[in-house]
């Protein structure tokens, strides 16, 4: 038998409400909106900048190219690659250890992202408190009017975004074009429309959602911290207990903390959180309920800090903060060896490959008598960004040639040639069933670039 709905169960799912975090201003508000112009202006205009006339930043997935500036990395640097992530990790451990989340409360493309959106809904529906009568109001011309042109905006600067986006991996100036001709492919129009969703979603939809249910950093983010990481934290040695007063009060002669439980902390939050229940994985450290408590205090007289960052342990035992820990040692050094190892390989890195290829049609022939030829192909591939002209020598045995025709070593930047080459020596000169030679192709204008290339010149065994 079923039960009666008055014996039914309480729901342990709770419908979401949408935070509308209360404004804030103060110096990590100005910090925080600084970082936000700062990495949306690099991520906008970055695509538009030039270099030696191509696209400064352009991952080209079709030519399996990645142009950076002045670099031209190919699928053989994947060793890059590897050292970037291995940065990439220890660059998070150590910042993580040292300040906390930072990256979340500053630079994570969620939080800058959102930010913007905010601002937008901001600019049409109002503040915080008016866009709350505003949701719970009835759909009237001034809902529809405000909605729409909130809509308007978020859609446009995720189509924005998108577009931007897709443009790292297709000239932004030829896509730009084609959306104008209206010519643009199925795929490309596919992925600029997936990530403008994606953006309209994350920031203007999920909001704090993303941080607190599908982030795994919030998650993992407790195996890197310790006592003295640095966190926002609440005194509670000096608010508790909490209550309200008038202006002017002194605390102790009232019996109580600084804390006038105002809750402009919990008001402000992007996540909704209450700050003096302690560290939550939900908190970002966006530093807003610092800056608000900040304001309170100065408006009651009080010295600012209530809230503020600190570690644990000199929150509780009244410390100065301690930074040069052994874990902090230990990222640092590593940090520091692998960047090193990058810029020193990076700056060592030959731009030219040069793979070969034996002719497996015919190992060897007699081209005349007691004259052996192999025949190679050459695969080269220059990556400089400016054209060479290469010469090419052989060596391992006495008087060897290299027949090749000079004007397929001339490449443009960037470009990859397969260029055959017949290979000769006398057969006497050769070693029982072959020698070990050297492929040597060199640069003309620049000697240094030069690359070398072992491998096998076969030749007949002789008769026993």
């Amino acid at each position: 038998m079923s039960e009666p709905a008055s014996q039914a169960p309480d729901s342990f799912y709770i419908v979401h409400e949408k935070i509308h975090a209360r404004e804030v201003s103060g110096r990590f508000d100005r910090l925080r909106k600084l970082t936000v112009v700062v990495l949306l202006g690099v991520y906008y205009l970055l695509p538009f900048f030039t270099w030696h006339g191509r696209q400064a930043v352009l991952f080209d997935l079709p030519a399996r190219k990645f142009y950076i500036f002045g670099l031209t990395f190919w699928p053989q640097d994947f060793f890059y690659l590897a050292l970037l992530l291995i940065i990439a990790a220890l660059s998070l451990f150590f910042f993580t250890a040292l300040l906390g989340r930072i990256w979340c409360g500053y630079a994570c493309p969620q939080t800058v992202w959102t930010e913007v959106f905010v601002w937008m809904e901001r600019l049409a529906e109002g503040k915080s408190t008016r866009r709350r009568k505003l949701d719970k109001g009835p759909w009237n011309r001034e809902k529809i009017l405000r909605k729409s042109a909130k809509q308007f905006m978020w859609i446009s600067f995720s189509l924005w975004t998108g577009i931007t986006f897709v443009g790292y991996f297709t000239p932004i100036r030829e896509l730009f074009s084609q959306i104008a001709s209206f010519s643009l492919g199925p795929w490309v129009t596919f992925w600029c429309l997936f990530y403008s969703f994606a953006t309209y979603g994350n920031a203007g939809l999920l909001r704090e959602q993303v941080c607190k249910y599908m982030c795994p950093y919030a998650r993992f983010q407790s195996a890197m911290f310790d006592r003295e990481t640095l966190v926002i934290a609440y005194d509670e040695q000096r608010g508790e207990p909490r209550g309200g007063r008038k202006r002017g009060i002194d605390p102790a002669s009232a019996g109580l903390g600084s804390c006038i439980d105002c809750n402009m902390c919990v008001q402000v939050c992007p996540t909704g959180i209450d700050i003096r229940e302690g560290l939550q994985y939900e908190c970002i450290a966006c530093a807003a309920c610092i800056d608000v408590c900040d304001s309170v205090m100065d408006k009651m007289d009080y010295p600012r800090g209530l809230i503020r960052y600190g570690s644990e342990s000199s929150m509780e035992e009244n410390k100065p903060l301690r930074i040069l820990r052994p874990r902090i040692l230990i990222y640092s050094g590593l940090l520091i060896a692998f960047v090193i190892g990058f810029a020193i390989s990076l700056s060592q890195r030959m731009p030219l490959r040069m793979d070969t290829i034996r002719d497996r049609n015919a190992l060897y022939r007699e081209v005349q008598p007691g004259v052996i030829e192999n025949v190679y192909t050459l695969k080269i591939i220059n990556l400089d960004g400016v054209p060479h002209r290469y010469r090419l020598d052989a060596s391992g045995i006495p008087g060897i040639t290299i027949e090749v025709d000079p004007g397929a070593l001339a490449l443009q930047p960037g470009e990859v040639r397969r260029v055959p080459i017949s290979v000769r020596a006398a057969s006497g000169d050769i070693g029982p069933g072959g020698s070990d030679i050297q492929l040597r192709l060199q640069a003309e204008d620049v000697p240094a670039i030069a690359i070398e290339s072992d491998t096998r010149f076969l030749g007949p065994v002789p008769r026993r």
